[in-house]
C-alpha cells in the first residue's frame, strides 16, 4: 500500500479507533502548542510509526514542526534495514543516530535489562532532540501501557503511580516528553497496521528472549484475563489514578517528602 493510502486510513476506516482517541489525548492533555518543535521518537515498532502519521495530520491544523529522530541502540543489519525500509514506505524523513545501548544494557543488566535500557535510550533521545532546537519529544506509549504501569507498580513496585501524558524532564531543561497514543488501544494500532499490510521491527532487546516471563508480559496477561470477565476492569485501572481519595492514603510522597494520614489526625 502506498504512503498517501496509508494516511487516508486515518481518515477514513480507523477515523474512530485511531485519529478520533489521538486528538482527545492531544487536546484533554494539551500537548502540543503552535511554535513547538517535537521529535517524534521512531523504535520502528507499530505504535511509534502510527504516532508520526498522526502528528504529521495535526500539522494541518496546528502550527509546529516536527523532527523523526530513530536511535539504533545495537541492531542486527536486518533490524536496521526493516527501520529504513519502512520510513521510506510511509515517506518518514527519518534521522538516524546510533548508539550501543542494547550492548551496555546487556552486559551491566543482563538479567534485568529494561530499566536500564529505557533510561538510556530515554537520555539519548533528549540529547539529540534538543541538538536540533526541539523543546518536545514524542513517545508511542499507549492505553495498554499506561493501564499496566499502574498494575506493576502496584504489584511489582509497591506504590500508587501512573505513567503520565506529559511530564516535564528534570535533567533538561525546556524539555517536555508528551504521549499522544495515550487514549489509544493497542488492538487498535495492530489491526491498522495489519489492514494496511505493514510489517513493523519486533524488539531487539537482551529480554527478547525473557518476553513471555517478564513482569509487564504477565501483567498484560492478568489484566486480559479480567478483562473477559468484567469489560470495564481497563478503564477502572487508569480510573483509580485519576480519582484518588487522598483523605483515605495510609501514605504518600510529594516535593517536600513522605507524609502520613497521622499527620492529619494530630492536626
Amino acid at each position: 500500500m502506498r504512503a498517501a493510502d496509508i494516511r487516508r486510513t486515518l481518515q477514513r476506516e480507523f477515523v474512530r479507533t485511531l485519529r478520533r482517541p489521538f486528538v482527545e489525548a492531544v487536546r484533554e492533555y494539551d500537548m502540543v502548542q503552535a511554535g513547538d518543535k517535537i521529535a517524534v521518537c521512531i523504535s520502528g515498532g507499530k505504535d511509534s510509526m502510527l504516532l508520526a502519521l498522526l502528528l504529521q495530520d495535526l500539522q494541518h491544523t496546528v502550527d509546529f514542526e516536527l523532527v523523526f529522530l530513530a536511535m539504533d541502540p545495537g541492531y542486527a543489519p536486518a533490524g536496521r534495514a526493516q527501520l529504513e525500509a519502512n520510513a521510506r514506505q510511509l515517506e518518514l524523513p527519518l534521522e538516524i543516530f546510533e548508539t550501543d545501548v542494547l550492548r551496555i544494557a546487556g552486559n551491566h543488566a543482563s538479567e534485568h535489562p529494561c530499566f536500564l535500557c529505557a533510561k538510556m535510550r530515554r537520555g539519548h533521545l533528549y540529547t539529540e532532540a534538543r541538538k536540533r532546537g526541539c523543546n518536545k519529544i514524542a513517545l508511542g506509549h499507549h492505553y495498554d501501557d499506561a493501564i499496566e504501569t499502574v498494575l506493576m507498580g502496584l504489584i511489582y513496585g509497591g506504590q500508587v503511580q501512573a505513567m503520565l501524558p506529559r511530564v516535564k524532564a528534570k535533567n533538561y531543561p525546556g524539555m517536555e516528553l508528551i504521549r499522544p497514543l495515550y487514549l489509544t488501544r493497542e488492538k487498535n494500532v495492530q489491526a491498522w497496521a495489519d489492514f494496511c499490510g505493514l510489517t513493523f521491527l519486533p524488539c531487539d532487546c537482551p529480554a527478547k528472549a525473557l518476553e513471555h516471563d517478564t513482569q509487564r508480559a504477565r501483567v498484560k496477561a492478568l489484566i486480559a484475563s479480567l478483562a473477559a470477565e468484567n469489560p470495564q476492569i481497563e478503564a477502572n485501572i487508569l480510573n483509580a489514578v485519576k480519582n484518588v481519595d487522598t483523605a483515605k492514603l495510609i501514605g504518600w510522597r510529594d516535593e517536600n517528602g513522605k507524609h502520613s494520614f497521622l499527620d492529619w489526625l494530630e492536626k
